[in-house]
């Protein structure tokens, strides 16, 4: 019985080992992947890409990335076709974003803008580069816990 444990262990330290070569080839191969630039790292990387991305609206929600790179292959080589989904519920959004290998890609890909994908007219415009700190959601105003509602003066306290 002891003789059986011990060459269970031995077992799973064999394994341990083959676990510990896959994690480190694993990540050997994310290091290279990182630094042939598959992510963009700094602000102006991040800028460059977005110069030769588009932003396409109102996709038919069967579309693929397939599709999309198919409609769109006459303006160019396509690095890579994002559709974008619903974090909950995994369903399309109904809009992408489709990065060129070139710049000059981009103006050809505006004049397909109104044109037809799966029987629906799409928006085709440059992609925006998001500024940090900039939020197209903020809606101004003063915020506080403090401020009045509706106008009206504070409640409570002392008025001479």
């Amino acid at each position: 019985e002891l003789e059986a444990i011990k060459a269970r262990v031995r077992e799973m330290e064999k394994e341990d080992e083959r676990l510990k070569e896959l994690q480190l080839e694993a990540e050997s191969h994310l290091v290279v992947s990182l630094e042939a630039g598959f992510f963009p790292k700094t602000t102006e990387e991040k800028m460059e890409v977005d110069q030769r991305s588009i932003y396409v609206g109102n996709v038919d929600y069967g579309g693929t990335a397939e599709e999309l790179e198919s409609h769109f292959n006459s303006c160019g080589q396509i690095n890579r076709v994002t559709i974008l989904c619903d974090k909950f519920s995994g369903h399309p959004k109904g809009y992408a974003y489709i990065e060129f290998e070139e710049k000059s890609s981009v103006k050809a890909a505006v004049e397909l803008d109104e044109s037809v994908f799966r029987g629906r007219v799409i928006k085709v415009l440059p992609k925006r580069t998001n500024m940090p700190g900039i939020s197209t959601t903020d809606r101004g105003g003063y915020r506080s816990r403090f401020q009045a509602r509706g106008g009206l003066a504070q409640r409570g306290g002392y008025s001479g």
